[in-house]
């Protein structure tokens, strides 16, 4: 499937990306490629594999917090050199919001 440049140019909005110009031809490619490769995964019989199957074996690995205090010369630096701050807070983008785009 081919997508087209207005399509390619919405999923980079969607997904907060800039894409110049002289790279629409290639993402436009890529994920052309990527969307063939779930079409023909979609051909396979999967009535009896089980959910959760994996071809590789994992496990949850849980460690215990453990607090690592930094010394004052980095920690200062490291407020110094941050883009956005108030004191000796620092200000990140939100995680978690509730806004609808």
């Amino acid at each position: 499937m081919k997508f087209s440049k207005e399509d390619v140019l919405q999923i980079a909005k969607l997904s907060r990306l800039h894409i110049e110009e002289d790279e629409l031809e290639q993402y436009q490619e890529d994920l052309g490629s990527i969307l063939g490769y779930v079409e023909k995964l979609q051909e396979l019989n999967t009535d009896d594999v089980l959910e959760f199957q994996h071809a590789a074996g994992g496990a949850n690995v849980f460690r215990e917090d453990v607090i690592d205090v930094c010394d004052e010369d980095t920690r200062r630096r490291a407020i110094e050199n941050f883009s956005e701050k108030e004191g000796d807070l620092l200000k990140v983008q939100a995680v978690f919001t509730n806004r609808t785009e």
